[in-house]
């Protein structure tokens, strides 16, 4: 595989603006665990070899289980996951997935049981930037296998 285009360079001003909605995000109080199950969950629907791997490698350095990771894509089918983490998998996929079927009163109120407002909205911050994420990794070809983890 190889890149087509290397947008932190052909844009720069873009890039500032994802991670201006970046950082907002990883300012918010929503568990940074959760985030990268959030981020690996829609880099697996939509097929962004980069972000999973950067999202996996993240998560495990955060104390992320193998276990957790493998399964995560039938998370549905397994007791790996808190009624939390499972409400906000649940949204993810709904969002991720928009244009397949409206996102229903009852998966609202499911989420809502875990999430207070402002988490609610920052986790859908969240999935609007790894969606963003990774139709820019997927549409410019970043190749996958090459994030390294800064630590800080």
């Amino acid at each position: 595989m190889e890149a087509r285009i290397d947008y932190r360079t052909a844009a720069p001003l873009a890039l500032k603006a994802m991670l201006g909605l970046e950082e907002y995000v990883r300012g918010s109080e929503l568990e940074p665990a959760l985030l990268e199950l959030v981020r690996t969950r829609a880099s697996q629907l939509n097929r962004c070899g980069y972000c999973l791997d950067m999202h996996t490698k993240d998560a495990r350095a955060g104390g992320e289980t193998e276990q957790r990771l493998y399964a995560l894509s039938a998370w549905r089918e397994t007791p790996f996951y808190s009624p939390r983490e499972r409400a906000a998998l649940a949204w993810t996929e709904a969002l991720t997935l928009i244009s397949q079927d409206p996102v229903s009163d009852e998966l609202y109120a499911e989420v809502r049981a875990e999430f207070g407002e402002k988490e609610l909205v920052d986790l859908t911050m969240a999935i609007v930037a790894i969606n963003g994420w990774n139709r820019l990794a997927v549409g410019m070809r970043t190749v996958p296998g090459s994030y390294r983890r800064r630590d800080g």
